[in-house]
């Protein structure tokens, strides 16, 4: 998709589809004035009788407007004025996106005007440049007969001022952040016979050669010199191996300390031995939603070319039952020495990300953040609204909240108190991968606490926000755009 920006007035824009704005007392955002006023207020006239819902994101699609030069009109509901902020204008924003992402028209235009409190034009040009690149994704699903091809392929943005550099670039930044989101939901959308260890490591290594940035990806004799004996437990019953990838993107200074983003790679997740309920089994196809995240992520600030150090860890293991699976009572030693007893095999995703905490340790990181599909708990505690965030420094978890409210990709502090500690005791190990069933969130990111003492660090449970069950099934691409809101941030500092 192609998505543009230029100054205009919404009347005189030749496209299939133009979209305008109004609120739900019936008054007209600036630019469905400019139409009402060239089609002797037919645009008033339909607002009377109540056709438009009253609700943010409602439309109206009108066709053959006299004095407007697009085909369609669509009148897009903005909600109150007074509650006019982030929710409504993406709600307005997402509802004109489907219209035009299932419509006949080949290009649309919508129009930027209605200010949003506190927010930027700037802001409102990425919002919206990604939310309508998000809204034309299709999964490429192998099927007999292929689905027949709608929707705009080019949008352009209008806005009544100059368009500047910074515009035009807020544009880019939101198609880049929607392109990371595609690669992200790809890969969740792929069955775990496609997307195996070896699937992820080939597109760490594509994704490489591409951008030009070295990738490694270290195969099981590596993970065992290196002590990995808690990740290569998880995929010990896999007929595929495990893969351990390391993305390493250089667009800062030599001397610039990396920023360093762990992504759990479970290409398909059974509960090993501990196995899971047959219900709703086909969706542990997401529990690398974590790695795509991170590869999405990378591909953004890569298309960006941000000017940071970002390294990207993926520890990629397939968890199966099987004749040399895991057993819970077993004891593994960690890469960092301290050893586990897993009363558990279906608390794995903790053992992969313990070893890759370790391991980023030798780069003397910034900060590191981990994302993994990690408990169920936090889907109970947070629902799918907001992913939970755990983090050992204030300020950095300050930093993700906030890159969260920017990109309505929000997150919601965690507890990581000392005093849940006492829910992992072992009497044969130092510590269990399970902490019993109260707190489940909380007992798993204070598990991990105790790999990463020494850097800032920050993890995110994204069980419940990856991805979507039910008729509109599949990926959602989080925490994507909240990972990139980050790196922008901190690309914007680095510049400075």
């Amino acid at each position: 998709m192609q998505i543009t920006m230029r100054t205009g007035s919404p009347e005189r824009a030749r496209v299939g589809t133009v979209a305008v704005g109004a609120f739900v007392d019936g008054t007209l955002a600036a630019p469905a004035q400019a139409i009402d006023r060239a089609s002797k207020k037919r645009l008033s006239a339909v607002l009377k009788r109540g056709d438009l819902g009253a609700k943010a994101g409602a439309t109206l699609l009108l066709h053959d407007v006299p004095g407007v030069m697009a085909d369609r009109v669509l009148l897009v509901g903005l909600g109150a004025r007074d509650a006019f902020g982030d929710k409504a204008f993406r709600d307005a924003v997402t509802g004109a996106a489907r219209v035009f992402a299932a419509g006949p028209s080949k290009d649309a235009a919508l129009t930027l005007s209605v200010e949003v409190r506190g927010r930027s034009l700037e802001w409102r040009a990425r919002q919206a440049s990604r939310m309508l690149a998000n809204a034309a994704y299709r999964f490429d699903a192998p099927r007999a007969k292929k689905p027949r091809e709608r929707g705009a392929r080019t949008i352009t943005l209008l806005v009544a001022d100059r368009v500047t550099p910074e515009l035009t670039s807020a544009v880019r930044q939101g198609r880049a952040i929607a392109e990371g989101m595609v690669l992200a939901k790809d890969l969740g959308n792929l069955g775990g016979n496609v997307c195996t260890p070896a699937y992820l490591a080939d597109t760490a290594r594509a994704l490489g050669k591409e951008f030009k940035f070295k990738v490694e990806v270290l195969e099981r004799a590596d993970m065992e010199k290196l002590g990995m004996g808690s990740a290569l437990s998880v995929g010990r019953a896999s007929h595929h191996p495990c893969k351990f990838i390391v993305m390493h993107y250089r667009g800062g200074g030599s001397k610039a300390t990396p920023i360093v983003l762990v992504g759990k790679g479970l290409t398909f997740d059974t509960g090993g031995i501990s196995l899971k309920p047959g219900d709703d089994l086909d969706m542990m196809k997401y529990d690398m939603s974590g790695a795509a995240s991170v590869l999405g992520a990378l591909k953004t600030a890569a298309r960006l070319a941000l000017p940071l150090n970002v390294i990207g860890i993926v520890g990629a293991v397939e968890n199966m039952p099987g004749g040399n699976a895991t057993r819970p009572g077993d004891v593994v030693t960690s890469m960092s020495g301290q050893t586990i007893e897993i009363l558990n095999t279906d608390a794995e995703g903790r053992l992969v990300l313990c070893d890759a905490l370790t391991y980023a340790e030798r780069f003397e990181p910034d900060c590191v953040i981990d994302v993994a599909t990690l408990t169920g708990a936090c889907v109970i505690a947070l629902g799918t609204q907001a992913s939970g965030l755990f983090a050992n420094d204030d300020a950095l978890a300050e930093e993700l909240l906030e890159s969260g409210a920017d990109s309505g990709d929000r997150a919601w502090r965690m507890p990581l108190w000392d005093e849940y500690q006492d829910q992992l005791k072992s009497n044969f190990a130092d510590m269990a991968n399970i902490g019993g069933r109260p707190a489940g969130a909380v007992t798993a990111a204070c598990f991990l606490a105790r790999f990463a003492k020494a850097f800032k660090w920050a993890h995110l449970d994204v069980a419940g926000t990856v991805s979507v069950g039910g008729d509109a099934k599949g990926a959602t691409g989080r925490p994507v755009p909240l990972l990139a809101e980050f790196l922008l941030a901190r690309a914007d500092e680095a510049a400075a």
